[in-house]
């Protein structure tokens, strides 16, 4: 038997030789050139299953034995000296990597028969510890001068009993670090990845024990599949031994998943239905009325959300500098408008995506925050939130506007630079968020007033709208014909869903399948949702339009036409050049769903409808009969702007006159209304100077300057 072992064991030798000389021997001269600087020959597994009978067995047996396994390919090249270092000796610390795993293993679907084997786990990571040194063979000294080499293994510190010299009686041992081996090594914890995530479902993560050159490559939100040994750790609760045990990974490979969308499997039937669905005439009303079907009407959000979807091309610059590509919209409504149904609607068809509400987000849970638990060993670490996970995706946030203020202003950094900078507790990051964000709120007044500016009735920066791409205001008003049309859509609904459930228990004479196929066609999708989501996946993936010289002309004359609106030099400012970049991205969007390589000038003027619809709602001045952005960007109109400085500017002149400083209120309004401005316009704007300490009133009925 011993005889037969020996033999195996020589053969591995010869096996793993025979392999490595005839499939990785530029790798190997490489190593023996950078060595020790790199220490660690990739092994594709998909090579090994290839080369032959051989092959297929020890790749099967890599999965069973992996701990031998490397053994193995290290004595082959030690002993054939396939690597060496710098004096010509085969090489000593060598790390084995295997990467592209045939199957990767779900967290939540690990289990007792997954320890000791080589297993691959995908997910996104969620924190990360500092690299830190960690002892894996302890030189002790006892007081006699003989050392004691002790091995050590991840997690609790092992020492000798006493000096190991033969006839030495001490027992009390010191650590020498100098002649201690130590390698780099980090803690990661990844979670599962959100799509494959049941509603409600808590995700899971595994501990990762990362060490040598892997150490500090990856950062929280980065999505990764993780190769390596499952092992385990004995529970040890104040001192006392458990029966259960906790699990860790050892990491053997780490690979970076740089390509969006990997998650999502299309094969080629998939890929011949997407581009016959791509070639439809009526593709656009298709994927309008494959969003909320149960939702009536809304087509022009319902459009805005699909080009959401697709979302344009993020550009690179040559100056390091990126242009994002990715849409958000805000939809702002009364209450009863379906606008969370539309947001989780949004999250089921993303192939990525995340849906909190702002009441219960903090700016830590959305961005990202620097924590202090057991999982870095009482250090700080770094944890990523909504913003981080969802990056490359969809963001819905609900209920923004119940937000705190200080919660909000992490959604600035996010929104345009698409990174978020982490600057607490000696830790300083920056993360991606490459995401659309689709947001919903409702008006500070509990219902929207068309006379009032939008600035006023949200309960949101300026600042933070003026990111947006589009600003959809949802108002309720009734309308005869719409509302019976919604009536019978939601009682037509409701019907059908009552026969089913009744169909369910006891079958209703005259009701079959066909016959509630039938019924459901009003809200059925046009498009089945997990077609969708590849559709999406594959159009991200594959399609990169370009402006032609039609659309770019339409773009540009559209943007000068607002631009000239205010060529006077007094009047309201009504478009910046940031909704010239939203028009190239909502008309890159429309190229895409179509797959097409080029956008023409329908899709400008399909993307010009839409943007002029939103600044109709939200940024035109009917005093002034044009559109005013000012409205949303500095949440101040351009009249009442004029309003302000005529103001000011009366009180000054009236103070010179007088050579009095207080001014009488009556005679204050006496004059500013002779310009045109309504008594209780100026009347409403001097109490505003008054409560935000722009000027104070010293007597009753008299108002200063401050």
């Amino acid at each position: 038997m011993a005889e037969d072992s020996q033999t195996e064991i020589v053969d591995r030798d010869a096996d793993w030789s025979k392999f490595l000389k005839s499939r990785y021997r530029k790798q190997l001269a490489e190593l023996t050139r950078e060595y020790p600087y790199r220490r660690s020959l990739q092994i594709d597994y998909r090579e090994l299953e290839s080369f032959g009978k051989t092959g297929l067995r020890i790749a099967d047996e890599l999965l069973d034995n992996p701990g031998k396994v490397i053994q193995d390919v290290r004595g082959a090249v030690r002993n054939h000296q396939l690597v060496k270092d710098r004096e010509g000796q085969p090489a000593k610390e060598l790390n084995i990597r295997f990467v592209n795993l045939p199957r990767t293993v779900g967290i939540r679907q690990i289990r007792s028969d997954h320890i000791n084997r080589f297993i691959s786990v995908e997910g996104i990571l969620r924190k990360t510890t500092e690299v830190r040194p960690r002892v894996v063979q302890a030189v002790f000294r006892c007081p006699g001068g003989h050392f004691t080499i002790r091995e050590q293994s991840y997690g609790r510190f092992r020492e000798p009993d006493g000096c190991a010299t033969e006839g030495c009686t001490f027992r009390k041992l010191e650590l020498v670090p100098k002649r201690s081996r130590f390698v780099d090594s980090q803690k990661i914890r990844i979670q599962e990845s959100p799509e494959g995530l049941r509603g409600g479902e808590q995700p899971q993560t595994l501990d990762v024990d990362v060490t040598d050159d892997l150490t500090g490559r990856v950062a929280p939100g980065d999505r990764v599949v993780i190769n390596g040994i499952l092992r385990s750790t004995q529970r040890v609760t104040h001192g006392e031994k458990n029966t259960i045990f906790d699990i860790y990974l050892e990491c053997n490979s780490i690979e970076i998943a740089e390509k969006e969308f990997e998650e999502v499997q299309i094969d080629e039937k998939d890929e011949d239905e997407i581009l016959t669905l791509s070639r439809d005439p009526n593709i656009y009303r298709k994927i309008t009325h494959s969003i909320a079907p149960t939702i009536y009407g809304n087509e022009e959000v319902k459009e805005a959300i699909a080009l959401q979807l697709f979302g344009g091309i993020m550009k690179e610059m040559p100056d390091g500098s990126h242009l994002r590509g990715d849409i958000h919209v805000l939809l702002i409504g009364d209450p009863g408008m379906a606008k969370s149904q539309l947001l989780r609607y949004v999250v089921k068809l993303s192939p990525r995506a995340i849906y909190t509400s702002g009441q219960s987000s903090t700016s830590a849970g959305l961005t990202a925050t620097a924590v202090k638990d057991e999982f870095g060993d009482g250090r700080w670490t770094l944890e990523a939130g909504a913003l981080v996970l969802a990056d490359m995706g969809v963001a819905a946030v609900d209920e923004m506007d119940k937000m705190q203020k200080e919660d909000r202003s992490a959604l600035h950094e996010a929104m345009e630079q698409q990174s978020i900078s982490v600057a607490k507790a000696g830790i300083t990051a920056t993360l991606k968020s490459r995401c659309a964000l689709l947001g919903a709120a409702n008006p500070k007044l509990g219902r929207f007033d068309d006379y009032l500016p939008i600035g006023e009735q949200i309960n949101m920066p300026a600042s933070l709208l003026s990111r947006f791409d589009l600003i959809f205001v949802m108002s309720d008003k009734p309308d005869h014909k719409m509302d019976n049309a919604i009536a019978e859509h939601i009682l037509k609904a409701h019907s059908i869903g009552e026969t089913i459930a009744q169909h369910k228990r006891t079958p209703i004479p005259g009701v079959d399948d066909e016959y509630i196929t039938e019924q459901l066609k009003p809200v059925t999708p046009e498009i089945d949702p997990s077609l969708f989501r590849k559709y999406v996946a594959y159009a991200k993936r594959t399609c990169f339009p370009r402006l032609n010289d039609a659309a770019r002309g339409a773009l540009s004359g559209y943007y000068m036409k607002l631009r000239d609106l205010a060529s006077g030099s007094n009047k309201p400012v009504p478009v910046t050049a940031r909704q010239l970049e939203a028009l190239i991205r909502l008309a890159e969007a429309s190229a895409r769903i179509r797959l097409s390589q080029e956008i023409d000038l329908e899709d400008a003027q399909r993307v010009i409808n839409t943007v002029d619809a939103c600044l109709r709602q939200v940024a035109y001045d009917a005093k002034s009969g044009s559109f005013d952005i000012d409205r949303v960007v500095t949440g101040i109109p351009k009249g009442r702007r004029d309003l302000i400085r005529l103001i000011k500017e009366t009180i000054r002149e009236i103070v010179r006159e007088t050579d009095n400083d207080r001014v009488a209120i009556p005679e204050l309004l006496d004059r500013v209304s002779q310009k045109g401005f309504p008594r209780d316009d100026i009347r409403k704007q001097i109490d505003q100077f008054l409560r935000e300490g722009e000027a104070m009133e010293p007597k009753s009925g008299f108002i200063k300057l401050i």
